[in-house]
């Protein structure tokens, strides 16, 4: 019962009193009507208009009548508005909680601030943790995926239902132990969807042996782009080397001697570290100890170990694009005929479509300004490996006109080209078309050409074979996993590094129940 509304400065006072006879007591659930004693209460509550609202509650203390109750006295409380010890009405904790959840801490004490609700970023973030998880029953279909705490450092798994495409939980982790120990804890899923990482693997075996497991056809897309872009690093090279070839074949008596080749200092610098990297191993030292004594990664060390020798990674360097590339015969010709102003030449090649700035064309032409005669004509280049990946990777009702005749011509230049497009059409139809019958004679056909990075992953491939035929067979995706990993990655960046396990699994959980 409301008694009095008053102003005290930007403060709405609101004095009221409990007009219910009696209470009931929180321990025995007895009811009293025996008055011990009143008392006044301040509560915070939610603002009015913008301005600061405080309820001043009178309360009554009453006697529990039951002799058995361990609590001679109780304090009443209202349903919806009090809870024992709270300074806040249950109203304004609500609201706290809700602009917490959805905007975190710094971002959700500015807007409370703004609102009239007073609540530092650590009240917000305390409230957040202290909500309860939702309810979740039984799971039929998991969707399962790794996430990371600290990139590099530290790792969680997120699941999530793929019926309902909600998450579930999150846990510390991403190794086969964590999640079989998530799963003998709660009723088992009848399906399992994940990447093709063997923990994963391993741990839904263990957890829940019963359980089918289906290889997510993203990461089979993704892994098998990896292995296109690894033959086409080869491939791409045979190509170049066939146009410079083509290319001096072509050109005249008359034409003037090309300039010697100057080999780049980071070629030069991969040649020496290759060579002590394997001198090394010689040597019997392990690769972290090389890394120490060459002052390597060792990601570098074991790329430079691994490979045989340094050509493939010179080539792999050096088949960066640039943005001057398609118009470096223009600039070559005209350099020629006595154009040398740099501002010029941009001029001239910008309206072929060049999108770059002077400075860039200035660059290039440095290293031929100290250099006497002309500038050798460059032979044609074939497009980068990742500009070729993405047209063989492409539905070809989707690329364009362009890319769809500049893929045909190299593909009539090249065999292999042409074999390892048919090949990853084959497995786009077989993954669209929901053909998992097909993946043994792929995984026959692949092995048996003489690409090697699709048949290391036609072989990959055979290791999570039934898997592989599940996701290759069934219609579940990891789409809606790959989803909330995204929305993991942007609450982390809107908590500005106050992105602990804990509080990240209670937003990612309840953020739009």
């Amino acid at each position: 019962m409301i008694e009095d509304v008053r102003g005290e400065g930007d403060v709405v006072v609101v004095e009221a009193a409990v007009a219910a006879p009696t209470a009931r007591c929180p321990g025995c659930e007895s009811v009293s009507g025996r008055v011990h004693s009143r008392y006044q209460r301040s509560l915070a509550d939610a603002a009015i208009a913008g301005r600061v609202m405080v309820l001043r509650l009178a309360v009554r203390r009453f006697f529990c009548t039951n002799s058995d109750c361990p609590a001679r006295t109780f304090a009443e409380q209202v349903d919806g508005l009090t809870v024992k010890w709270a300074r806040r009405t249950s109203r304004l904790t609500s609201m706290l909680a809700t602009i917490g959840l959805a905007m975190a801490g710094r971002a959700g004490a500015r807007l409370a601030h703004r609102l009239g609700l007073s609540a530092s970023r650590d009240t917000l973030i305390r409230l957040v943790r202290g909500l309860p998880d939702p309810p979740s029953g039984p799971i039929s279909i998991l969707g399962v995926d790794d996430f990371a705490v600290r990139r590099g450092h530290r790792y969680g798994t997120v699941m999530v239902d793929l019926e309902t495409r909600r998450p579930v939980d999150l846990i510390d982790g991403r190794d086969g132990e964590a999640l079989a120990a998530w799963l003998r804890a709660r009723p088992l899923p009848q399906v399992i969807c994940r990447d093709r990482a063997g923990g994963y693997a391993e741990g839904a075996r263990q957890g829940a042996p019963e359980a089918l497991q289906v290889a997510d056809r993203f990461h089979l897309w993704q892994n098998l782009g990896q292995a296109v872009e690894k033959d086409l690093s080869v491939i791409r090279r045979e190509i170049a080397a066939a146009l410079a070839a083509q290319a001096a074949a072509g050109r005249s008596s008359e034409t003037p001697a090309v300039v010697n080749h100057v080999e780049l200092k980071v070629v030069r610098r991969f040649r020496e570290q290759h060579a002590a990297v394997h001198r090394l191993l010689d040597q019997g030292l392990s690769k972290s100890a090389i890394g120490r004594e060459l002052g390597l990664h060792p990601a570098t060390v074991r790329k430079f170990a691994g490979a045989a020798t340094v050509d493939p990674l010179i080539a792999k360097n050096q088949q960066r694009s640039s943005i001057l590339d398609g118009y470096h015969e223009h600039l070559h010709r005209r350099w020629n005929e006595g154009i040398r102003n740099g501002a010029q030449l941009t001029r001239e090649i910008a309206e072929k479509g060049y999108p770059g700035t002077e400075q860039q064309v200035q660059r290039y032409l440095r290293r031929y300004r100290t250099r006497t005669g002309h500038m050798p004509v460059p032979a044609p280049r074939p497009p980068s490996v990742r500009k070729i990946t993405r047209w063989v990777m492409t539905d070809p009702a989707n690329l364009a006109a362009d890319d769809t005749t500049s893929l045909r011509k190299l593909r009539k230049r090249s065999k292999d080209l042409n074999r390892l497009a048919n090949h990853v059409q084959d497995f786009a139809i077989m993954m669209t078309r929901l053909e998992g019958h097909r993946l043994d004679a792929w995984i026959e056909s692949a092995e048996k050409d003489s690409l090697p990075a699709i048949a290391s992953f036609a072989r990959n491939l055979r290791r999570d074979i039934d898997a592989v035929r599940n996701g290759l067979t069934l219609p579940h995706s990891s789409g809606p996993v790959e989803g909330q990993v995204n929305r993991i990655k942007m609450l982390k960046r809107q908590m500005f590094g106050r992105a602990n396990l804990d509080l990240l699994r209670k937003r990612t959980l309840l953020q739009g129940n």
